[in-house]
């Protein structure tokens, strides 16, 4: 959990960082970026900028696990090794998104990390519906 909060918190970092140099570089105005068209001066901030925003989508449901596998105090290999492989690959696919961009490569760690996800939350539902 620490991890995925801190992978979003570097991107946060990154992405202003992004933007604020864009900005400079493209004499854009904080006021400039009310409108779209102030957005579209620095469109090399858009790849941060969407990677930001993926990190409150499939990993709210990764939260969401993590906080009912605490309330319950469930805890085996599955879940340690599925968290990580989780977390892993949506650091690589962050840094793929943020930097290069090549989309094959972005979509199998996307889809790695996504199908830990959903095997995690298959087992939790298995052990959960069991009891």
């Amino acid at each position: 959990v620490f991890a995925q909060v801190g992978l979003t918190f570097m991107v946060w970092c990154g992405l202003y960082v992004t933007r604020l140099k864009s900005m400079v570089v493209n004499k854009v105005r904080i006021e400039d970026l009310r409108t779209d068209e102030g957005f579209d001066r620095i469109k090399d901030a858009r790849n941060p900028s969407e990677n930001f925003e993926n990190l409150f989508e499939v990993p709210v449901l990764f939260f969401a696990l993590m906080g009912f596998l605490m309330l319950l105090g469930i805890t085996d290999l599955i879940f340690t090794r599925g968290a990580w492989i989780f977390v892993g690959f949506r650091i690589i696919h962050s840094l793929i998104h943020c930097t290069v961009n090549v989309i094959k490569f972005r979509f199998i760690a996307y889809f790695i990390s996504t199908g830990a996800l959903w095997l995690m939350w298959f087992e939790f539902a298995r052990i959960f519906l069991k009891n």
